[in-house]
């Protein structure tokens, strides 16, 4: 097996894509500006990523690993997930994306079998559980970044229930029935209900979000540019009141977060890079024009308070790993100057991902170049990997544990 070699990716054209960030890495001219939104690195069924190898031959990365899967994946992670377990992506958020919770795995495998069961097709657009497998995500900005993330702690949801007057019916229900009476009154009340609630917060906050005046750390922002997005002649999104209910979370480039299973969440806008477990699983709870599952959505969500962990990358250290309390992945991140070496040992199938400068890779007689637009490769269980960098470069490396 070659333990190293240039790997594409899979480029997802989702409406809610920018146009030009994923273009400008992967130096493809989109003159229709077609959304480019997520960039997909794994074998994932969906991720027709291909790697190149040294006699010119492009194999599928899924089909390369299942050849000799104990060769590439290493004996730890064959015996613990018996395939490379996460998916690596570069995502381009210029419109919000959906608020999403999903399931644990023990709960996924559970609820995925249940439908099968049901006879729900894969493919049906009410189908909650794609797959048996949980959807933990940690993702790194690459530029200003807004994302909502959990429930307020309690103080902080009780000034903003008083703060908006239109939410104040709230306030009474959270101080009996806590986070999950909230959620659920929230999410299962009428829409005509919602509608009257909603409708004079919109009348208010829409012509200062119009006109420039609100900031983006400012839930009215977000709640405005959602009412724009998502509204439909007489359906006003019910995900408005959890813009105020949750965390709004600003990260600058370089942060990172954790959202694990059960925390509620959803992009606002920005760039990153994103590593999660290879699942399809999301149960949605709003900011969307797709099937919602109020039921199974409740069952699975974390109503409790959530205090943001912002991991911030160490000042002037070469190597920052961002592990998370799961063994689907891990992330490596490598700032390095111009001329700077480092070894790797590679213990799994592993992705590497250049997001800025120009990297040469190497395991034995097997060299790979790393710039723009070929930013990917993978390497396998035993190699070493030397990285030299050609100029300052950003480089991020995939693993599991």
């Amino acid at each position: 097996m070659q333990q190293l070699a240039s790997l594409t990716g899979s480029i997802k054209h989702y409406d809610w894509g920018g146009t030009s960030y994923i273009p400008s890495l992967l130096q493809i001219e989109n003159p229709n500006l077609e959304p480019f939104a997520e960039y997909w690195l794994g074998v994932h069924p969906q991720a027709d990523c291909k790697i190149t190898l040294a006699n010119g031959t492009q194999v599928l990365l899924r089909d390369y690993i299942e050849k000799d899967l104990a060769a590439a994946l290493g004996s730890t992670v064959l015996k613990r997930f018996g395939n490379l377990p996460y998916l690596l992506k570069v995502l381009d958020v210029k419109d919000m994306l959906s608020i999403q919770v999903h399931p644990s795995k023990e709960q996924a495998a559970i609820d995925f079998e249940k439908e099968n069961e049901a006879g729900v097709p894969l493919t049906a657009p009410d189908r909650n559980y794609k797959d048996a497998n949980h959807k933990p995500e940690l993702m790194v900005a690459m530029s200003e970044f807004y994302l909502l993330h959990g429930f307020k702690p309690e103080e902080e949801l009780l000034a903003v229930l008083d703060k908006v007057k239109e939410l104040k019916k709230f306030k009474a229900v959270f101080k009996k029935k806590g986070y999950a009476g909230l959620y659920k009154l929230s999410m299962e009340m009428p829409q005509d209900e919602v509608n009257a609630l909603l409708q004079p917060l919109l009348a208010r906050i829409i012509p200062l979000y119009q006109s420039g005046r609100l900031e983006k750390t400012n839930e009215d922002f977000w709640a405005a540019r959602a009412a724009l997005t998502f509204g439909r002649p007489g359906v006003i999104d019910r995900g408005i009141f959890s813009v105020y209910f949750f965390n709004l979370v600003h990260l600058t480039t370089g942060q990172a977060i954790f959202q694990d299973a059960g925390v509620p969440h959803a992009y606002l806008e920005g760039q990153n890079v994103e590593i999660m477990a290879s699942s399809d699983n999301v149960l949605r709870g709003g900011l969307t024009t797709k099937h919602i599952d109020t039921v199974e959505l409740l069952k699975h969500t974390r109503c409790e308070a959530t205090h943001p962990k912002i991991l911030k990358p160490a000042k002037g250290k070469l190597v920052q790993s961002y592990k998370a309390p799961v063994k689907d992945f891990t992330l490596s991140s490598y700032q390095l100057k111009k001329g700077e070496t480092i070894a790797i040992d590679i213990a799994t199938a592993e992705i590497f991902l250049l997001m800025q400068g120009k990297v040469a890779l190497q395991s034995k007689k097997i060299k790979v170049a790393l710039a723009q637009p070929n930013i990917t490769a993978a390497a396998f269980a035993g190699a070493t990997v030397t990285v030299k960098a050609l100029e300052d470069s950003w480089l991020f490396k995939a693993a599991a544990r």
